[in-house]
Parts: C-alpha cells; sequence; structure tokens
C-alpha cells in the first residue's frame, strides 16, 4: 500500500471506512492477531454471558410467580358449596433434612373436579403424583425416612406448568379422609397477581445489589477490549508510516476492538445458551429454573448488543489519547505519564453527593432509583479509577531490594496501568460486597421478628386436626413414644361458659379456656408450685380482659361450668357441666416454649373425664434428644400417621421478612456467578499479560536469568497492585456503607462484615496465581524468541 492511496478524511463514511480497516486488521492479522481476538472475545463473551444472565432474572422470577399464583388455593372466599366442580383440598407443609416439601391431598366432591397445573386428572385415593425431583429423591438411599411418610402408590409425574421450579419437591395425593375441618373447598385453583410495594429500604438493597453485581462486568468488558496494547501500538505506527493520520489510526484501533468486541457477543451468546440448557440442574439455595424461564428481557438484550460494541470502540479511543502514535514509534512520555488525583476525586463525591440528595429512608414511602443506583455506581467507579494513580505513586518511591522485586518494581514503573486493570474487578467487586454487606447488617432488623419462642425448651411443635379426643390422646402417646423424642407437652385445649340464662345487658356468656393435660405439660405454661393428678388451677394472666378470658365470672372454685361448645353464642346444644373443685389453686401464667401465655383453667386429667370436653383441639410441642440422627423426621413420619395433614413445624426464635429471604437468596446466587466471571477473567488478563510479555522473558532466560527470579518477579507485580487494591476496596467499601447506612436512617455498623469479601478477593487472587504459573513457565522457553 503506497501513502498516496491512504484517505484520511473524517465524518460517517471516514468512521465506517477506518473501523472497516481494522477489522479487515484483526481477521487478517495471522496467528499473533487471532489469538489476540481470541482472547478479547473469551473476556468479553464471560462478561455478556453475566449480563445476559442479569437481563433474564426478571423473566425468571415473572414466570416462577406466574406458575405459583396459578398452582395456589383461593383465600378470602368463604365458605362454598360442594358442586361437581369443587373439591376438598388438605395441605402439608413439611420439612426432609433442610428441604421443604409441599403436598396437597385432593378429594373431588363431584365427576368433574377442578385439576391443578401441570395434572392431566387427579390421583385416586391412595396414589400420588409426584414432581421429577421428589421421584428422584423417594428413589435414593436418601430418600428412605421420607418414603415412610409419603407411602402412596406413585403413578405419574407434575408437569413443568405445575411446578416453580425443577428442583420443586411438590406431591399430590388423593384421599377420602378430609371433610371440612381438615380440609379446604375450593372451586378451582390459582389466584390473581396483585402488585406488591416493595418496602423502600429493600428497593435500595435490590438496586445496591446490581451495581455491586454488575460494576466488575462492566469493568472487565473495559478491560478486555484493550488486550494486546504494545502489538497494537506497533502495528499502528506502521500504519503512520504509510500515511495515515493520528485520527485514522485510532479509529482503526477502535475498529480492531469493535471485531473483539463482536466476537465477544457472539461467544456470550454461545456461552449463555449452552449455560441454559444445564440451568434446571442447577440449584442455589432452593431456587432453580427451567431454561425455558432463563430468557432476557427484549429491551435490556437489544441494550447489552447496542452498548458492548460501543464501549469497546470509545474505550479503545480513550485509552490511546495519551499516546503518541508517529511513524517511526509509539512515543510514550515519561513525565507525562504521571497520574492526575484531581480528576478522580469527583467521581467519589459525586457519588455520595447523589446518595446524600436521596435523603433518609426512615419513614419514606418511595426511593429514587436513579439517584440510588447512580450513587453508587459513580462512588465505585471513583475507587477503581483510584487504583492506576495508587499503584503509580506507590512504586515510584519503591527502590533497591532483591533482583525479582527490582524487576518487578521496574515492570510496574513502566506499566503501571495494565497491572492496576487486572485487578480493578476484584477491587471493585470487594468495595461493592463490603457496603452491601454492611447495608445489609444495618437493615437487617428492620426485616427480622423477634418471635419469642423458646428453642431450648421445645425444638418442634404442631396442631392436630382432628376434634376427636381419642384420636388426639392416642396421638400424644404415638409422639411420645417416637424415636428421638425426649419430651412432649401435650394438651387438649377447649372452652367453658357460665352456664344458666344471660344476665342484663350480656349478649354472650361469659367464657374463659379450658387447657387439659398432665403435670408437666401444664407446668411450661404456669407456675404452678407442687402439681399431682386432680389438680386444678386458675391461671390469671394480665391480658385476660383484652383476650375475652373473663375466668373471675366463670371458673371460680365451686363454680359449675359449661363446657360445651355453642357456636352461635348460646342455644340449642346440650351443655356439658362440670363443677370446679373448691381446691382449685389460682396461679400465674408462664409464656410457653411458644412464647403465648395461656389463662383460664388448667385441669389434669384425674380431675375431669376427657368425655366431657366439647370440640377439643390438641396442641403438641416437642422436645427432641440431642444426638438422635433425624430424630425431627421421626416425629414428622409419626404425625402423617397420625393424619396426613398434620403440620410440624420449627421452633423459631427469628422469624425474617420473605421478601427480604427472598431478595438475599437471589444476591448469593448472583454474587457466585459474580465471583466465577472475576476469577475467570482475571486468568484471562493474565494469560494476555503473560502472552504480551512472552519474547521478554524468554530473552532474560537466554541471557543466564534464572525461571525462579523471574516467576517471583510476575509473582510481585501482581501482590503489590492486589494489596493496594484490597485497601482501596476496604477503604472505600467501608465509605459507601457508612453512606447507605446514613441514607436508611442506621447508624450501626458490624465491622465483622468486613473481613469475608476481602479473604474471598484474597483467595481468588492467589487462586488466580497459581494458575497462571504452568503458562508462565511454558512462555519462558527458547522457542519464545521466534517471530513472524
Amino acid at each position: 500500500m503506497s501513502t498516496d492511496t491512504v484517505k484520511t478524511g473524517g465524518g460517517p463514511r471516514g468512521w465506517a471506512r477506518d473501523l472497516a480497516m481494522g477489522i479487515r486488521f484483526a481477521v487478517g492479522g495471522g496467528r499473533e492477531g487471532w489469538i489476540r481476538t481470541l482472547l478479547t472475545a473469551v473476556g468479553v463473551g464471560l462478561g455478556v454471558t453475566l449480563l445476559l444472565s442479569a437481563a433474564s432474572v426478571p423473566t425468571i422470577m415473572e414466570h416462577r410467580s406466574d406458575r405459583q399464583l396459578a398452582k395456589a388455593l383461593p383465600d378470602g372466599i368463604g365458605k362454598i358449596s360442594a358442586t361437581p366442580s369443587t373439591l376438598l383440598v388438605g395441605t402439608l407443609q413439611t420439612t426432609y433434612r433442610g428441604k421443604s416439601v409441599t403436598g396437597q391431598f385432593l378429594q373431588p366432591d363431584g365427576p368433574k373436579p377442578s385439576t391443578p397445573p401441570g395434572l392431566a386428572a387427579l390421583p385416586k385415593p391412595n396414589e400420588m403424583v409426584l414432581s421429577p425431583a421428589l421421584r428422584e429423591l423417594l428413589h435414593s438411599p436418601d430418600g428412605a425416612l421420607l418414603r415412610e411418610r409419603l407411602p402412596y402408590k406413585d403413578v405419574g409425574l407434575i408437569g413443568d406448568t405445575g411446578l416453580a421450579g425443577p428442583a420443586d419437591l411438590a406431591f399430590y395425593a388423593g384421599t377420602r379422609a378430609l371433610n371440612e375441618e381438615t380440609g379446604y373447598r375450593i372451586p378451582t385453583f390459582g389466584i390473581p397477581r396483585t402488585k406488591e410495594t416493595l418496602n423502600p429500604l429493600l428497593l435500595t438493597l435490590i438496586i445496591v445489589a446490581l451495581v455491586v453485581l454488575l460494576m466488575p462486568v462492566a469493568i472487565f468488558i473495559s478491560t478486555a477490549v484493550r488486550f494486546g496494547g504494545e502489538r497494537r501500538d506497533r502495528r499502528l505506527a506502521a500504519l503512520r508510516l504509510i500515511g495515515a493520520d493520528a485520527r485514522m489510526t485510532r479509529r482503526t484501533a477502535a475498529g480492531e476492538a469493535l471485531f473483539g468486541a463482536l466476537c465477544g457477543l457472539l461467544v456470550g451468546a454461545g456461552l449463555f445458551l449452552g449455560a441454559r440448557q444445564l440451568v434446571a440442574r442447577i440449584t442455589l439455595w432452593d431456587v432453580s429454573a427451567f431454561p425455558s424461564d432463563v430468557s432476557p428481557v427484549p429491551s435490556l438484550a437489544a441494550l447489552i448488543v447496542l452498548v458492548v460494541p460501543l464501549s469497546a470502540v470509545l474505550v479503545t479511543l480513550l485509552s490511546l489519547r495519551r499516546v503518541a502514535i508517529e511513524p517511526l514509534g509509539v512515543v510514550r512520555n515519561t513525565a507525562a505519564r504521571r497520574r492526575r488525583l484531581w480528576w478522580r476525586l469527583p467521581f467519589l463525591l459525586a457519588g455520595a453527593a447523589l446518595l446524600i440528595a436521596n435523603g433518609s429512608l426512615n419513614g419514606a414511602v418511595a426511593v429514587n432509583p436513579y439517584l440510588v443506583a447512580g450513587g453508587a455506581a459513580l462512588f465505585l467507579l471513583g475507587v477503581t479509577l483510584l487504583l492506576p494513580w495508587a499503584v503509580d505513586a506507590a512504586v515510584t518511591r519503591l527502590r533497591g531490594g532483591t533482583v525479582p522485586w527490582q524487576l518487578a518494581m521496574r515492570r510496574l514503573q513502566l506499566s503501571s496501568g495494565a497491572a492496576a486493570r487486572s485487578v480493578s474487578g476484584i477491587t471493585v467487586a470487594v468495595a461493592g460486597a463490603i457496603a452491601l454487606q454492611l447495608l445489609f447488617a444495618g437493615v437487617q432488623g428492620d426485616f427480622m421478628k423477634t418471635t419469642g419462642q423458646d428453642a431450648r425448651r421445645a425444638q418442634l411443635q404442631g396442631t392436630l386436626p382432628a376434634r376427636d379426643i381419642d384420636t388426639i390422646r392416642t396421638a400424644h402417646r404415638l409422639l411420645r413414644e417416637t424415636e428421638g423424642v425426649s419430651g412432649v407437652v401435650a394438651t387438649i385445649n377447649t372452652t367453658a361458659s357460665r352456664p344458666g340464662p344471660l344476665r342484663k345487658g350480656e349478649e354472650f356468656a361469659p367464657t374463659t379456656g379450658v387447657t387439659y393435660g398432665d403435670c408437666a405439660s401444664l407446668g411450661e405454661m404456669a407456675h404452678l408450685g407442687s402439681c399431682k393428678d386432680g389438680d386444678v388451677f386458675l391461671v390469671r394472666d394480665d391480658q385476660d380482659e383484652e383476650n375475652g378470658n373473663r375466668i373471675e365470672e366463670t371458673a371460680l372454685p365451686g363454680a359449675t361450668v359449661d363446657l360445651a361448645w355453642h357456636p352461635e353464642g348460646r342455644p340449642h346444644t346440650p351443655p356439658r357441666l362440670w363443677t370446679v373443685p373448691k381446691s382449685a389453686r389460682a396461679v400465674d401464667s408462664r409464656p410457653d416454649p411458644m412464647g403465648q401465655s395461656s389463662s383460664g383453667l388448667f385441669v389434669t386429667p384425674g380431675a375431669l373425664d376427657a368425655k366431657l370436653l366439647d370440640d377439643p383441639m390438641g396442641l403438641v410441642m416437642i422436645k427432641l434428644a440431642p444426638g438422635v440422627p433425624d430424630a425431627a423426621e421421626h416425629v414428622r413420619n409419626t404425625a402423617a400417621r397420625i393424619n396426613p395433614v398434620m403440620n410440624v413445624h420449627e421452633v423459631r426464635n427469628v422469624e425474617r421478612n420473605a421478601q427480604f429471604t427472598g431478595m438475599r437468596t437471589w444476591l448469593l446466587a448472583g454474587s457466585t456467578a459474580t465471583l466465577v466471571l472475576i476469577a475467570a477473567s482475571m486468568l484471562v488478563t493474565t494469560l494476555e499479560q503473560l502472552r504480551e510479555r512472552r519474547r521478554l522473558l524468554s530473552v532474560l532466560v537466554a541471557f543466564g536469568t534464572r525461571r525462579a527470579t523471574l516467576a517471583w518477579s510476575v509473582l510481585w507485580q501482581t501482590a503489590i497492585p492486589v494489596v493496594l487494591g484490597l485497601l482501596l476496596a476496604l477503604t472505600g467499601g467501608c465509605a459507601l456503607g457508612l453512606a447507605l447506612l446514613r441514607m436508611s436512617g442506621k447508624t450501626t455498623f458490624d465491622w465483622s462484615v468486613l473481613w469475608a469479601p476481602t479473604a474471598i478477593g484474597a483467595a481468588l487472587v492467589v487462586l488466580v496465581t497459581l494458575l497462571s504459573l504452568p503458562p508462565l513457565w511454558r512462555m519462558m522457553r527458547p522457542d519464545g524468541l521466534r517471530t513472524e
């Protein structure tokens, strides 16, 4: 090509011509050019894969929510009459070794019952239809105990439309044992979608989490498109030699980067489509999705396709702004290279100002997502921009030391930007994680409620669905005999009222609660003192009047009470009279293991024939023997034998908000994916830097430099930017966390959350460095002196 053939005009046509020429150089650059393009495509592709995954999260959540709503039971419809299309449903919410298992027992009222999503027909009595994951668990050795709980014939699988995700453990079973007390009559399955308003604090957490997860991706993409900088500069100098001006050479370089970014889009789309087919096999914190769910929002996908190539062009142009590309080579002015601080600090200040401008969220009904996202992004960008300056400022002051140290320092002094870029992703990820964890620790109290339950006194609790005295007493006995049970707080609860006609001004007869159980069980709910079978106690509580428990007007010692249940207030139910013994003692109430205070008549079996109790309700609170494996599972199996729809729940000291828990689950899944990306991207960046210096390393080895010396010098070149990056991440993360806490109206600063993200970041760097040692060793061979 002669110099007079090179056109250097601008305008849209000039841009298109120069970008096309850069693409031609990338395609026809030989083996070196294709290796550089491949590394760029892999780096950009990893980022695009995560961006497409992030763009699919709204679709995944929407599809999961739609399927959950479609199979949900209607609520608030009142009592309905049986029709040919109605059915009784009994729900079982159980747990098996920490995994949630959801089941529904179905009993049709007529020949045309409604069918839940995913089922072609209802299972017959003693038959069940399973989710694929539950069938796999039941047929595995780990599912032996669960098979005892579900002794029904397996007749089919639930379709995808009836499951929230492929990892759901769910079943539908047919039965004839339900009634209106143990079941719930419905006309059809499904409930309409209702718009949920997110708590402002929760919305802030989501926005900050998205920024923290996606910032490292954006930074790595901007790093990947700059691969091959030194070789590219020399090639562009040759272009200047044949007549191209500086603008044309920069646009040509941008064309090369554009080609790598376009290849990265294809690689990212391919990786995304491949990973999408495997997503059904992946479960993170009980969250799973079908491949069809993993579909990017079209507008977000279009934005990714547009922004990634555009960012490649802009980043390349910006990276060449201080490089003087002359016909005889690349000229770099060392004095001019000194990085300036003045233009980097405004990003930090602007980010903090936007967060402050959002105002406090205490009592707020809305949050400005643009201010929060913009403030967090600008602040983290400011932390990233400070890293090259910090590395440059540190290495210019370091002198002396061993030969590996001096080699490392000289390399960093000549080109600290590449070393800083290689760890910028981990820096912003750690800083963002620290800020997010500080915010989580500060606001989690708003999404947690102390239940008042005492898990030291009992670990499980349940309510017996049967209202038959014999069934309840048998259930209490079976639970006491269950393997792994050390004690059972078993009571039968009903009410007693004052017999006789209503007095003037009364609409209802005064009533009080009746708690029937042995001394050990009653002692968990009141301060009884001495107790023996046959005793009766009058238990008072400070909130008796508020709860409608009028023991003073109903059940004084020697008074006669009516144990019959009168559902409509008074009337036609025959009375069941019983006289309270005069020996009944007044005692004070005591919170039970569930944190509830009971009052009224406490009666031991020797004082009252249980047959007199009308409409009783059986309650159990179970103590587990320590050291017995699967004790809780044995209890749940016993409960299933007593009544298939008997639910046994864990006693919990703290109850978490469902939205907060779900968001934290998705954040953990996203953080895992981001960490995998960071590790992969750092490895690709490190390999590219080593490839650029392969000839230099081979020359040094040829002149007698020990390989161990060179290896240590490479390790020092990595270690110094990493240490500075982690220090910046700690400082910047704490500052951003404090700003977010102030915005949230919180003052709690949990120092313990700082160390886990920092340790994980350091561990990732160590892992990547170890993985890069074998390629480094190979690049120091004499064949690295070859050139084309």
